[in-house]
């Protein structure tokens, strides 16, 4: 069908009778209910991410209402769909291993079903990159709106939060400071209400970056789930659901270089999670183009963090909302950003700036002269461990550790991680370094939030807080430490993290960004010749053998390389 046809008369099913395939459509979906009157409105497809699995997502429901509602006051008829939903808790064996599946079930569901635009509802960390990356490729109208946040619990007059706090509490229950009866006591207070994680994890992130980008009304990546404000956003997302429809207004207009820039720039000055580059190359990729990896650190050593918000500082996304939100942030930083990009209101990110309420003094949005960290929140790294790259959250890390030597102590897999961290045999110091492989997208697979390797039981009891950790694995936005991520070319494919053993020393020069097995290359060469892949990538059957043949490295996403709007020519 033209592309150029609207409503019921885009996308339809073949029956080789066009006049056919349209009468059938309006014949059954009048068992719907509809009018003649509501089936000639533009119709607005609204992606249903609820599921009971989904706590982040529980406020969905009521979302949708406001939407519809938006949409109806615009004269355009709402139709919701499901579409995949992803908790990072209840995705076997991790949430991004479905990430694509979710990219692509979204992608198809718009692309076959009629509508003239898409209101596409995130949360949980890899919801939103996946709706992004779909709609992105099918690049029809679209707008992005999230859950929110939840709002913080409390223990004993403690303010707790989702999951910085978890992993903190966790920690001292493993190091014997608290107690079974305690932890069992603070898991209820943890995740109060319904919303995403409630600090700058990769939910925040990439909420942030999201309006930043463009691709969500002013004002709604901070909004509390519960708040009232919530759901007037979603309702004004649904009303500028049908202006967009009318304007033809996609996203490839909205997600461009530039725009992308200034995400980064936003990642860097909010301590964002470091998920947040790889979803951002997946995002590029799909419209085209790629991330550079050496901008994001070029953006990083001239853009300060501003926020002060776990796990980099003290406060919690609710109080980023009452500090005004990401306007706050971007008025710091306005003289870096690309202030001219289009975004989905159809004004630039400078007109929706000034159209914003005036700031006020507040402790969550430090000024650009007095930031809660010189120098970006994520660094590059390369060497001869990461010829790809790999990244490092050092606005989480510990400033002693930054500049570091040590023995390294490997895990060559997560079986063998969960097998012997905690024992008491365990040959390891407080200054070694812990080594993680088979831990990638392909190793694990899905490259899971592992990176945050525990301290080994005895140390932790001994009162070690951090070590050097390295891993070709991802790890949560909620998590702090001094941990190297994203190691690429990764194990499972022959990268040299492969080929490190125990007892191998390690070079980190965070400040020069440099990674560095000190092993010399013919003993390397001698060790890459006995090398063999994991078994597992061998999978000859369903999603998983597309995984393991399509799935790209972390600087390209990690994303299905036939999916790429310009797929990488395989060798």
């Amino acid at each position: 069908m033209a592309s150029n046809q609207k409503g019921m008369k885009r996308g339809l099913a073949q029956y080789g009778d066009k006049g056919f395939s349209l009468f059938v459509r309006k014949a059954f979906i009048k068992a719907m209910g509809y009018s003649d009157s509501a089936l000639n409105r533009p119709i607005i497809g609204i992606t249903n991410t609820f599921s009971g699995y989904n706590a982040c997502h529980r406020n969905v429901p009521d979302l949708i209402d406001a939407i519809k509602r938006g949409v109806m006051l615009k004269g355009g008829l709402p139709i919701e769909f499901p579409v995949v939903s992803l908790h990072e808790a209840f995705s076997h064996p991790t949430s991004m291993y479905l990430r694509n599946l979710m990219a692509m079930d979204t992608e198809e569901m718009i692309r076959a079903q009629p509508m003239d635009a898409v209101v596409l509802v995130g949360g949980c960390d890899k919801t939103v990159p996946a709706l992004l990356m779909g709609a992105a490729s099918v690049d029809i109208p679209a707008i992005l709106t999230v859950t929110g946040p939840m709002i913080t619990g409390s223990y004993k007059g403690e303010r707790l939060g989702a999951c910085t706090d978890c992993r903190r509490m966790w920690g001292q229950f493993r190091a014997g400071e608290v107690s079974e009866v305690e932890i069992d006591e603070i898991a209820n207070k943890l995740a109060p209400g319904p919303g995403t994680c409630m600090v700058m994890g990769t939910a925040s992130t990439m909420a942030l970056v999201t309006e930043a980008m463009g691709m969500m009304l002013p004002g709604g990546a901070a909004i509390p789930a519960v708040h009232a404000d919530r759901l007037r956003h979603a309702e004004a997302t649904g009303e500028r659901a049908v202006e967009i429809a009318t304007e033809n207004l996609g996203p490839s207009q909205i997600m461009t270089p530039a725009s992308m820039t200034n995400a980064l720039r936003v990642l860097q000055a909010v301590g964002g999670s470091t998920n947040a580059v790889v979803h951002l190359a997946a995002i590029a990729g799909r419209l085209g183009f790629s991330l550079d990896l050496n901008e994001l650190d070029h953006l990083g050593q001239e853009t300060p963090v501003l926020v002060d918000l776990k796990p980099t500082g003290q406060h919690y996304m609710e109080d980023l909302h009452k500090a005004g939100g990401l306007t706050t942030i971007l008025r710091q930083i306005d003289h870096l950003m690309n202030m001219d990009c289009l975004t989905v209101t159809g004004r630039t990110l400078g007109e929706n700036i000034k159209e914003q309420p005036e700031g006020w003094a507040n402790d969550v949005v430090r000024s650009i002269a007095d930031p809660i960290h010189n120098g970006g929140g994520i660094r590059l790294l390369r060497g001869n461990l990461a010829p790809n790259g790999a990244i490092i959250k050092q606005a989480a890390a510990s400033p002693e550790l930054l500049k570091h030597m040590g023995r390294a102590v490997v895990f060559t897999s997560l079986e063998d991680l969960a097998r012997r961290i905690d024992s008491d045999d365990l040959d390891v110091s407080r200054n070694d370094v812990l080594v993680l492989q088979n831990a990638g997208p392909k190793g694990a697979p899905g490259m899971p939030e592992a990176g945050y390797i525990p301290i080994p039981r005895k140390l932790a009891a001994a009162g070690v807080k951090d070590m050097v950790r390295i891993s070709d694995a991802r790890m949560s936005g909620t998590a702090y430490g001094t941990i190297i991520l994203h190691i690429s070319p990764e194990s499972a494919v022959g990268g040299p993290l492969a080929l490190v053993r125990n007892g191998d020393m390690i070079e980190l020069d965070v400040e020069n960004g440099r990674i560095e097995l000190l092993v010399e290359p013919t003993e390397l060469d001698h060790r890459r010749k006995d090398w063999k892949a994991p078994e597992h990538i061998g999978l000859k059957r369903g999603y998983a053998k597309l995984y393991f043949d399509e799935v790209l490295q972390a600087e390209d996403g990690c994303d299905f390389n036939f999916l790429r709007a310009k797929p990488h020519v395989k060798g």
